[in-house]
């Protein structure tokens, strides 16, 4: 009686001299590894050549200015509670007279930090703020720590730079999907980045 139908039936045959010699199987081994030596390599000179990550990765976190240069984040916490991995920590403070250049709301967040041990990099933190003020980055990685105080980084470390914004093509997603039906319809050939509106 079977015990199950995917058994094999195993002959035990004697191997003839060439499969006894190895040989037919050293020479394919060979041929294998002379195909490899000869194909196009797919290795790239990492820091000096970088390769395109495309538009849905998520790297380096950067919180978002307008176009005034003024933090676009209210310290609402949305991004806090949305973060799987609890990465997010704030607190939030009462804009005083003479800041309103510098911060969009009358509450801005004084504190900001980001855990980069803890984070892991799901974007939900970005689809959370309803200011469009939290970002990872699609372009660029997180640079490599060597020691623990480098890991939690602040706003010095967070806000935008005015001098080197990020740019994007689509900033949504009802965007992005706009444009990808207008590039297959070939309506769309070149479209310039732009910074969020």
């Amino acid at each position: 009686m079977q015990l199950t139908n995917r058994s094999k039936q195993v002959s035990n045959k004697e191997m003839t001299l060439m499969e006894r010699a190895y040989l037919p199987a050293i020479a394919t081994g060979l041929a294998i590894t002379l195909k490899h030596f000869f194909a196009k390599k797919v290795t790239i000179q990492y820091p000096e050549v970088k390769r395109y990550l495309g538009p849905v990765f998520r790297g380096r976190h950067i919180l978002k200015r307008d176009e005034d240069g003024k933090e676009r984040c209210t310290a609402c916490g949305l991004c806090a509670v949305a973060c799987p991995a609890e990465a997010i920590s704030m607190v939030a403070a009462e804009r005083i007279k003479g800041e309103e250049n510098l911060y969009r709301e009358e509450k801005y967040a004084a504190v900001y930090e980001v855990n980069m041990l803890r984070c892991i990099f799901c974007g939900l933190c970005e689809e959370a703020c309803p200011k469009q003020a939290v970002y990872l980055r699609h372009d660029e990685f997180i640079p490599v720590f060597s020691d623990r105080d480098q890991v939690i980084w602040g706003k010095d470390l967070l806000v935008e730079d005015m001098n080197n914004r990020y740019t994007r093509e689509a900033w949504t997603k009802e965007e992005a999907r706009a444009l990808d039906n207008k590039r297959a319809n070939g309506e769309v050939t070149n479209v310039v980045p732009r910074a969020i509106p």
